[in-house]
């Protein structure tokens, strides 16, 4: 695959806190007298420029916490912010069959306090993909954790290398229902006697076409 807005509405606030104040003492009007409606229009300009293929994600970060410990392993879980992927080109401008990839890997956990590194073979995570209206965006298999035994052939490897979130296999068949959201459940799992304190690691997301 190949890869003085703030400042008027202040002033109106004001202007009407003042406005307010100084009818306070006028005797109010009858139930319903005096309202009247506002129609509010906006004209949206159709977008001429070609669509693209884009990623956003909800968050620059994410805590894990202390789930599931037993007496030989400390394992800490959470998720991965929502991932969205947009498509805004017509279907005929894309090349056929191309299709589109999330992928993830993972740095290592550095130590706030100098305590050894944990190794993103202990990060995995089980990938959730909105699968569109034809169901046809896949999610990831499962990227399970270097501490853990294999649940798919040779997956015990944690989010060392790139690892796939989502995918399609025909971009120009699956265009037209536009964007697609993905997540993932984490797990950090380490010996129990990994060092105490803070650490933290980059996820990379890339989205490939």
């Amino acid at each position: 695959m190949s890869k003085s807005g703030i400042v008027a509405r202040c002033a109106a606030v004001t202007v009407g806190t003042v406005l307010l104040v100084g009818v306070a003492g006028i005797a109010m009007a009858e139930e319903g007298q005096g309202e009247q409606d506002i129609a509010v229009n906006v004209a949206i300009a159709e977008i001429n420029q070609p669509g693209v293929l884009a990623m956003s994600v909800a968050g620059s970060t994410t805590t894990l916490t202390e789930n599931g410990s037993d007496a030989t392993v400390r394992q800490f879980t959470g998720a991965l912010p929502t991932v969205t992927v947009t498509d805004t080109r017509n279907a005929e401008d894309i090349p056929a069959g191309v299709g589109w990839a999330v992928l993830g890997s993972s740095s290592d956990f550095i130590g706030s306090a100098g305590q050894a590194p944990i190794s993103a073979g202990h990060l995995g995570w089980t990938p959730n993909v909105d699968s569109g209206e034809n169901g046809l965006v896949a999610e990831g298999g499962e990227v399970v954790t270097v501490m853990d035994e294999e649940t798919l052939p040779g997956n015990n490897v944690g989010l060392v290398d790139q690892e796939l979130l989502a995918m399609v296999l025909d971009s120009a068949e699956v265009a037209p229902e536009g964007q697609w959201t993905a997540n993932a459940n984490l797990s950090l799992r380490t010996p129990a006697t990994v060092a105490a304190g803070d650490y933290t690691a980059n996820l990379t997301l890339s989205l490939f076409e």
